[in-house]
């Protein structure tokens, strides 16, 4: 059953999985997805990844503290703002007149149960050196229309956004939007399609203040759109992060490839370290989220990731965080009671503290833009080491090799700034429960 208590923010899935729940899915959005004249974005795919906890939550753009009581949810946070456009994508109304980028925003957020819905409000602040600007939102959301596995929200928010926010992104030499406020209006509607499985629609439109409306950059005042997603959901099989035990450990080293992902899958192409001698130590901790997911011989599996990057003096050393999804099968019978050989294939987002230089060296030669966060991918392969060397006491650790895998999605992803591109490092690892 889908509850409305999960809710905290202005994001229209929020809730959409019941509190505790974590999942997994994707969003198609249709429609022009800047204001700018000219631009030639009018679709954007949105990775959906959700986890949540007692006090802490991670989304795919979005990560945070939170406080719930049965009326009222607080929160702290850090959001992406998609807004602006890459390099490689300027709308022609932009041309010359500079980059407006993406930027990473800190704020509060409150939320109150009134009625058959929730009424929320946040307070953010642009901390990442793009506009230094702030914006305020108030909302209601409705959440009483039900008809069997059908779901009906519409939801209404009042954005305003200081004059920093609106000159960055629509201001040019010879008009200055200034402050204003925005009127959201939409509709989400949500269907169960089976244990976990939802299909997601919706549609809304933004009316942006007029100073943003009469800026010579913006095509339309009035900005619609519509979306399509599918959403999976399960509920960890224990209720904190902190019951959970043992937490998994996974240390690896590996170096840089220039070997595409299914080539190195494949077997292919295996070589290292061709053009730099960049390399990364990587340790992820994580837990078991479900084991034999569906009977199936499949471990559901969460983890957080820290990667240093060594770039060998071509840049200054670096870090690099990531969370992610991450299937594990167990193929048998022979090979798991022999051998218990692991395949796995993890999936989440990625956010480097500076861009790798493989990527940065790949994508100027291309003319194409990079992004410190892009999509994570981490297909592994490994095997027991107790079980290889007949020591019992050694079951649960497993060596293997893997890829870190970085990509923007063939440029089909706002949320990763529209790069098509992204890099590749094959590395060798040990994994132990502790």
């Amino acid at each position: 059953m889908i509850s409305a208590g999960a809710h905290g923010t202005s994001d229209p899935l929020d809730g959409v999985l019941a509190p505790g729940e974590s999942g997994a899915g994707f969003t198609y959005r249709f429609g022009p997805i800047s204001p700018y004249r000219g631009s030639d974005r009018n679709n954007d795919l949105m990775m959906q990844f959700r986890y949540d906890s007692r006090y802490f939550y991670l989304q795919s753009d979005r990560i945070g503290l939170k406080l719930d009581t049965e009326q009222v949810r607080y929160e702290l946070f850090l959001k992406r703002r998609l807004e602006g456009f890459s390099s490689d994508h300027v709308p022609e109304s932009m041309e010359g007149l500079g980059q407006r980028s993406s930027g990473d925003d800190l704020g509060v957020a409150i939320r109150y149960r009134l009625g058959a819905g929730a009424v929320y409000g946040e307070a953010m602040r642009n901390v990442s050196d793009e506009s230094d600007g702030s914006e305020v939102r108030l909302g209601y959301r409705y959440e009483g229309w039900w008809s069997g596995r059908f779901r009906w929200r519409p939801y209404a928010t009042l954005a305003w956004r200081d004059s920093k926010l609106n000159n960055y992104y629509y201001g040019t030499p010879d008009h200055q939007p200034g402050s204003g406020l925005n009127l959201e209006l939409g509709a989400l509607a949500t269907f169960r399609m089976g244990e976990g499985w939802q299909a997601l629609g919706g549609f809304g439109l933004t009316r942006w203040a007029g100073g943003v409306a009469d800026s010579p950059v913006v095509d339309h005042g009035t900005q619609p759109f519509a979306m399509l997603g599918v959403m999976w959901g399960f509920k960890p099989e224990q209720a904190s992060e902190w019951d959970r035990r043992p937490l998994i450990l996974r240390v690896g080293y590996g170096g840089s490839s220039d070997c595409d992902l299914m080539p190195i899958v494949t077997l292919q192409c295996t070589s290292v370290n061709t053009q730099d001698d960049t390399s990364i130590i990587q340790v992820d901790v994580g837990q078991v989220l479900l084991r034999r997911l569906n009977g199936w011989p499949v471990d559901l599996q969460g983890f957080i990731g820290f990667v240093k990057h060594e770039e060998r003096g071509l840049q200054e050393d670096f870090w690099q965080v990531q969370g992610y999804f991450k299937p594990v099968w167990y193929p048998g019978p022979w090979l798991n009671d022999r051998l218990r050989m692991r395949l796995g294939f993890g999936a989440g987002i990625s956010y480097a503290s500076r861009i790798p230089f493989t990527e940065q060296r790949d994508q100027a030669l291309r003319n194409r833009d990079t992004s410190k966060l892009l999509f994570y991918l981490d297909p592994t392969i490994d095997l027991s080491v107790g079980n290889l060397l007949g020591v019992r006491a050694l079951r649960e650790t497993f060596a293997g090799i893997g890829v870190s895998h970085r990509s923007g999605i063939f440029g089909s992803s706002r949320l990763f700034n529209s790069v098509d591109g992204g890099s590749n490092y094959i590395y060798g690892f040990v994994e132990t429960n502790f």
